[in-house]
């Protein structure tokens, strides 16, 4: 008899269902990501190269979930989907610029996301200079009818990329203030940090009852001389041709895929980022490189068996010209009432040096074991509030838990939103390190005996 309970007890120990309940250690896959990681390079450079630029609603993204569809299935992850949505498209078309007088000469503009377009031939008016968002607002009317303004600001580059928010006004809300204002049309300096002869896009939406004026972006080198023939003092005539179209309703859609757990009942975590990006370059730190992080993440928690907590990974759509995909995944799926825990990767793909979250006081102990998890790595613990980022924000501010892990963002403003954003920029020792992080929070909160509480963070109802 005892040699039969002996028996038992050790053909239990073998079988998958026991081994399950002893969770891998977290420490463990922390440092096996940070050794070696092919499933993130594979996937990064895979999306950029067989797919490329991915606009939304556009076919080049209908391409990339087609991709992110058979790859998360070949990986091995269950339940994978594409949910659709509809979504106004805007594409562009010819971009010009060129001083017309007193010093002719032609300058580097890219249109920003939703800009009005010109005639084929192009407008001709001349400029007006603003340094900031503030001075616009403030001008008479009568200083800009017919004329093209010109936005100016003082963006520096910064480890958490805060300057992005304050210094982003001249594209978000500047061809707005400028057009009720009677200007023909605006030019701003590029929303970046680099002076590579690039100019950085970007969505901008014009407010209601605002008719749309061609609205474009110069490099960062050519701002600064359309700047220095201002100031010698003369006229300054611009020649301005935009001529993007919005082409209708076109479809895009969210790709979803899971690593189900043993215990439904302890809820689901929700990563991911967008999969969508601008047109000018492959979109690799933008954000191919978070789909691959938060993907490859999630692989290897699957590759060590199966977590309590499922977790559930979204490739976004839609996300640069309105997060499009976050609010229809969240408007389909919020009174669903089982997710437990959201975090997203959309800053590029150097080191992470930071988490966040808002974990609710009694989660503060699992707060506490992903950060020693973490620290190995080079990642403090921040005190400030984690977001979620944009495709996953209105779950944190519906009071989800949410952890961010931030990257540093030293040099993401180089080539956000450029034709510089191609695979060359991404570091694969950084990639790792990305990797690795995500691997051990996943670990140690997929696994977490205790309840995530929810953050107590919710907005009331209308807000």
């Amino acid at each position: 008899m005892k040699k039969l309970l002996l028996a038992a007890l050790a053909a239990f120990a073998l079988s998958p269902a026991a081994a399950f309940q002893v969770p891998p250690d977290p420490a463990a896959l922390r440092d096996a990501a940070l050794a070696s990681d092919t499933v993130a390079w594979d996937l990064l450079e895979g999306l950029t190269t067989e797919v490329g630029q991915r606009m939304a609603g556009t076919e080049a993204e209908a391409r990339a979930r087609d991709w992110a569809v058979r790859r998360l299935t070949t990986l091995g992850f269950a339940n994978v989907r594409i949910e659709t949505f509809d979504m106004p498209v805007w594409v562009r078309g010819e971009e010009r610029a060129e001083i017309v007088s007193p010093f002719p000469q032609n300058l580097v503009v890219t249109a920003l996301g939703n800009s009005g377009a010109t005639p084929a031939r192009g407008i001709e008016a001349e400029v007006v200079h603003f340094e900031n968002v503030a001075a616009l607002e403030a001008a008479p009317d009568s200083a800009v009818r017919g004329r093209i303004v010109f936005i100016t600001h003082n963006m520096r580059a910064n480890q958490d990329g805060s300057g992005y928010g304050p210094f982003g006004a001249p594209r978000r809300t500047g061809p707005s203030i400028a057009s009720r204002k009677g200007a023909v049309g605006i030019v701003i300096r590029s929303i970046g940090t680099d002076y590579h002869r690039n100019p950085h896009t970007g969505v901008q939406n014009f407010a209601e009852r605002v008719r749309p004026i061609p609205a474009g972006a110069l490099t960062i080198p050519d701002a600064e001389q359309l700047q220095r023939i201002l100031r010698r003092g003369q006229p300054v005539r611009m020649r301005l041709t935009l001529t993007p179209r919005n082409i209708g309703r076109r479809q895009s859609g969210n790709v979803v895929a899971e690593v189900p757990g043993s215990d439904p009942s302890a809820g689901i975590i929700m990563i991911g980022g967008h999969i969508d990006s601008w047109d000018m370059g492959t979109g690799a730190i933008d954000n191919a490189a978070g789909v691959a992080i938060t993907t490859a993440a999630a692989h290897r928690i699957m590759q060590a068996g199966t977590p309590r907590r499922t977790i559930r990974v979204v490739l976004f759509g839609a996300e640069e010209v309105g997060v499009f995909g976050g609010t229809a995944y969240f408007n389909a799926h919020r009174a669903e009432g089982n997710v437990v825990l959201v975090g997203e990767s959309d800053f590029g793909a150097d080191r992470v040096w930071r988490m966040t979250s808002n974990l609710a006081a009694g989660n503060s102990a699992l707060g506490d074991r992903i950060a020693a998890l973490l620290a190995p790595l080079g990642i403090v613990r921040g005190q400030t509030r984690a977001n979620a980022g944009a495709d996953l924000g209105a779950w944190a501010s519906a009071g989800v838990a949410a952890i961010d892990l931030n990257q540093d963002g030293t040099r993401y403003f180089d080539y956000h939103h450029t034709p510089d954003d191609t695979l060359d920029k991404v570091d694969p020792e950084q990639l790792r390190q990305n990797v690795a992080a995500w691997t051990a929070m996943l670990a140690a909160a997929a696994n977490a005996p205790e309840r995530i509480e929810p953050s107590g963070a919710a907005r009331t109802a209308g807000q």
